[in-house]
């Protein structure tokens, strides 16, 4: 009876939160249009909104740990749902996105991802869509900001051991930049699919930056180890054993 309640409720939560959203994107949109810093309010007025709404509705709380990156950095972040995207986003000043191209072209979310400089990737083209990632990256680095990959390339569930991949550390050597680990236990309570939500501390931590300069293999090895010990003590911490999972 608890779990079909709390179905019922994540189900009027989602209806809402991306209601918002196009409301959001209808009435900022003139704004961002013509001034970039119209789309970056709307963002983050959506991502304040939604965190506030998933604590009321659906009983999820947000924390995030470590220090929080203010200048220019490659963040290199554990994906597990939606609510990391937004948890990072709200946290760091000028948050710019590695996304899927697909992702362009959606109601809303494509046109401002473009205002916010996102760099699109086709992940189908893979060796050819890493270097036009570079060439992108270095034209919108024009103005400053910090710009977030998923080493991992997707959303990866709790759990569930995936490959890290070889663009973040292509980023990280060509931009030379710091590179700040992030870890999240985020999709225990907001999965990448189906409309449950359940209560709980969503978590995500900015770890010690990696500082430019160190060997590509050495630092995806790194990267990895970090976030995913982290990721899976973050996990266990609320009460979720990923080491279960097979």
């Amino acid at each position: 009876m608890a779990t079909a309640f709390q179905w019922v409720r994540s189900l009027i939560f989602m209806i809402v939160i991306y209601v918002w959203m196009l409301i959001l994107g209808i009435v900022f949109a003139p704004f961002a249009l013509f001034n970039k810093r119209g789309a970056l309010r709307a963002c983050k007025t959506y991502a304040r909104t939604t965190l506030w709404l998933a604590r009321w509705m659906v009983g999820i709380r947000s924390e995030v740990r470590g220090t929080v990156p203010v200048d220019e950095v490659v963040i290199g972040a554990k994906h597990q749902s939606f609510l990391d995207i937004i948890i990072i986003f709200d946290a760091i000043p000028h948050g710019k996105f590695i996304m899927k191209k697909e992702l362009l072209w959606t109601p809303v979310i494509g046109m401002y991802a473009r205002r916010l400089g996102c760099i699109p990737v086709d992940r189908g083209k893979k060796g050819a869509a890493v270097a036009k990632m570079v060439k992108d990256v270095a034209k919108e680095f024009t103005e400053p900001g910090q710009l977030v990959i998923y080493p991992q390339g997707t959303r990866v569930a709790p759990g569930v051991q995936k490959p890290y991949k070889v663009g973040t550390a292509v980023l990280y050597e060509g931009l030379g930049f710091p590179c700040v680990p992030v870890a999240t236990n985020a999709g225990v309570f907001w999965p990448r699919t189906g409309v449950l939500r359940k209560p709980g501390l969503a978590i995500v931590d900015f770890l010690d930056p990696i500082e430019p300069g160190v060997a590509r293999n050495s630092f995806l090895g790194r990267l990895e180890d970090v976030i995913e010990t982290r990721s899976n003590a973050l996990m266990k911490e609320v009460g979720f054993d990923p080491d279960g999972i097979h």
